[in-house]
């Protein structure tokens, strides 16, 4: 099996992308949901949006990463 550079989509950029997309929920709605800004979660939101259409247009690996970056 060849081996493909792999894109990591952090817990808060999964969930993001479900709020939104699966859920279909308003940024506003799922911001709440997420206990973070508007503003933050449409930056999130854009981050996990890019990250999957850089995975699907050149042939990445996706990773979920499963644990919270540490401060």
């Amino acid at each position: 099996m060849m081996h493909l550079e792999e894109i990591a989509l952090t817990i808060d950029e999964l969930e993001a992308i479900r709020l939104a997309d699966l859920e279909e929920l308003y940024h506003e709605d799922a911001a709440k949901k997420m206990r973070i800004s508007r503003q933050t979660f449409g930056r999130i939101l854009n981050n996990a949006h890019k990250k999957v259409s850089e995975c699907l247009i050149k042939g990445k690996a996706l990773k979920i990463e499963t644990k919270q970056k540490e401060e």
